[in-house]
C-alpha cells in the first residue's frame, strides 16, 4: 500500500473510524495490530477492518542554526540546548527527538513577534547527556550574548537535568546584569496538552524583567494559567511527567507570571540586575560522585570512591549514614572510610534526602561523628542538585581544603540561607 511509519491514515475497527499518524509497531509485537497516534496525543493499538492514507509524512526540514529574521544582538537572546521543548515526534522509532531550532519554535509561536528577540542553537541533546563540558559552553554563549548586548537570555533545555545546569550557571556567571531564564517542557510539542507555548511565552516576558538571577520558568499549576518563576539554585523536578513537576525547595517561588495580562507578581525577595560588570568563573572540575545513602552500603565501597577529587552525600534524614555510634558488632558503619577519604585530600559534602528541612550534623551521635570525620554541610538546606554542582564549581576555584570548606559554605547564589521559613514547605 506504500504506507510507511508517520503517516497520516484513517482505518476502521469493528465499524468505527480512526484518524492518526501510523507509529511503528513495537518489536516482538503482535503483526495484524496497528499502532496509532491519535490527535490527543496518545497511542492506541487496534485491529483494522481498512486503512486508508490520508497523507504521507513531512520531510524533516533541513537545520537551521541562525535566525535570519531577526538581529544578532540586543533584544532578547534565545539559545536552544534541545529538550522535549524543542521536539518533535521521530515515527521512525515513535520517541522524541529534539529537532526544532530556536527559528522554527520562534515561528510556531507567533506571539514571539511582539518582543525582540534573535536565536541560536548551541547544541541539541537530550539533558541527560549532558555534562559539565556543556554546561561551560552553555556559559561562554550566554557571557558573548551579555557582552554583545542582550536584555535578557532564554535558554530552551530538557527537564531532566535543568536543575542541574540551573544551579551551574548561578555559580559560573554571577552579578548579573540581566535576567538569565531557563525553560522547558514537560511534553513534546505534538501533543496538545503541551505545555511549551505558555512556558515559553512567559519566560520571555520574565527575562524583560528587573531580575539579576539564572531562574526556571515552568507550569505553576495543571492548567494554563500561569507559571511560577524559580531560584536557579532552590528548583527541583518533583514529578516524572505532571506539567507542574517543578517546585522551590525552601522557599518560595519567585514570581508568578502570566504574560497575557503582564502579570509578574513578586513572590519572595529577588537580586535585581546589578551594574559593574559580570563575574565569569567558569572553571570547574567534574570528577565528583554523588552517593545516595541507603541500609546496606558498604565501607568498602565508599573506600574505592578515592579516584574522586570531592564527593557529596545524600544523607538520611538530618544528614546521616550508618555510623555504629553504639559499637555494635552487626553493624558495619562507613564513617571509618569517609574519615580516610577526606584525611587523603577528597571533601566529602552532605545533603539530605528528605530534600526539603535542614541538614543538621549536631544533633545525633551519628551527624556528630560525620562532622568529626571532616564531613561539610552542617546547617546547609542546599538541594542534593546544589551541593553536588557547586562542589564541582568549589573544586574549579581552589584545592585547599580549608577553603573548600569555606566556599562550599558561602552563599553564592542563594542556595543556602540562614533561616528556614515555615511556610516555605
Amino acid at each position: 500500500m506504500g504506507i510507511e511509519a508517520g503517516d497520516r491514515i484513517r482505518i476502521l475497527c469493528a465499524g468505527t473510524p480512526f484518524e492518526g499518524f501510523l507509529m511503528p509497531r513495537p518489536a516482538g509485537g503482535d503483526e495484524d495490530i496497528i499502532v496509532l497516534k491519535l490527535d490527543n496525543g496518545y497511542n492506541t493499538g487496534m485491529k483494522a477492518d481498512s486503512v486508508e492514507l490520508v497523507g504521507k509524512a513531512p520531510k524533516k526540514p533541513p537545520a537551521v542554526q541562525e535566525d535570519a529574521g531577526s538581529s544578532a544582538k540586543g533584544g532578547i537572546a534565545i539559545l536552544g540546548c534541545g529538550g522535549t521543548i524543542a521536539s518533535k515526534i521521530e515515527y521512525k522509532t515513535g520517541a522524541v527527538y529534539p529537532s526544532i531550532t530556536p527559528r522554527e519554535l520562534r515561528m510556531a509561536f507567533p506571539a514571539l513577534k511582539k518582543w525582540d528577540i534573535h536565536s541560536r542553537q548551541i547544541f541539541s541533546l537530550f539533558s541527560e547527556d549532558m555534562n559539565a563540558l556543556h554546561w561551560r559552553m552553555l556559559a561562554d554563549a550566554i557571557e558573548d550574548e551579555i557582552k554583545d548586548g542582550s536584555e535578557g537570555i532564554v535558554v530552551m533545555h530538557g527537564t531532566d537535568t535543568m536543575t542541574y545546569t540551573s544551579a551551574a550557571i548561578s555559580y559560573m556567571l554571577q552579578n548579573l546584569p540581566i535576567p538569565i531564564v531557563i525553560v522547558g517542557s514537560q511534553r513534546s510539542s505534538d501533543r496538545p496538552s503541551s505545555e511549551n507555548e505558555m512556558n515559553m511565552l512567559n519566560s520571555v516576558f520574565s527575562a524583560t524583567q528587573d531580575v539579576g538571577e539564572v531562574t526556571v520558568c515552568m507550569h505553576a499549576t495543571t492548567n494554563d494559567d500561569f507559571c511560577h518563576l524559580h531560584r536557579g539554585t532552590r528548583v527541583r523536578k518533583m514529578h516524572t511527567s505532571r506539567r507542574d513537576a517543578f517546585h522551590s525547595i525552601n522557599s518560595h517561588p519567585l514570581a508568578a507570571v502570566d504574560y497575557r495580562v503582564k502579570r509578574f507578581e513578586r513572590l519572595a525577595e529577588w537580586v535585581p540586575r546589578r551594574s559593574g560588570g559580570l563575574i565569569a568563573k567558569k572553571e570547574l572540575n567534574d570528577n565528583v560522585a554523588m552517593v545516595y545513602v541507603h541500609p546496606n552500603i558498604k565501607p568498602e565501597f565508599l573506600a574505592k570512591l578515592d579516584d574522586y577529587d570531592g564527593i557529596v552525600l545524600i544523607g538520611t534524614g538530618l544528614g546521616h549514614t550508618p555510623a555504629n555510634a553504639f559499637d555494635d558488632k552487626s553493624v558495619k558503619g562507613v564513617v571509618n572510610p569517609i574519615r580516610e577519604l577526606v584525611s587523603s585530600g577528597i571533601p566529602v559534602a552532605m545533603t539530605s534526602q528528605c530534600i526539603s528541612g535542614r541538614v543538621c550534623m549536631r544533633v545525633y551521635s551519628t551527624g556528630r561523628l560525620l562532622m568529626d570525620a571532616g564531613v561539610i554541610g552542617d546547617g546547609a538546606d542546599w538541594t542534593p542538585e546544589a551541593a553536588y554542582v557547586k562542589m564541582c564549581w568549589t573544586l574549579g576555584q581552589t584545592k585547599d581544603m580549608k577553603g573548600i570548606s569555606r566556599l562550599m559554605m558561602e552563599n553564592i547564589a542563594g542556595e543556602i540561607t540562614g533561616r528556614s521559613a515555615i511556610e516555605g514547605y
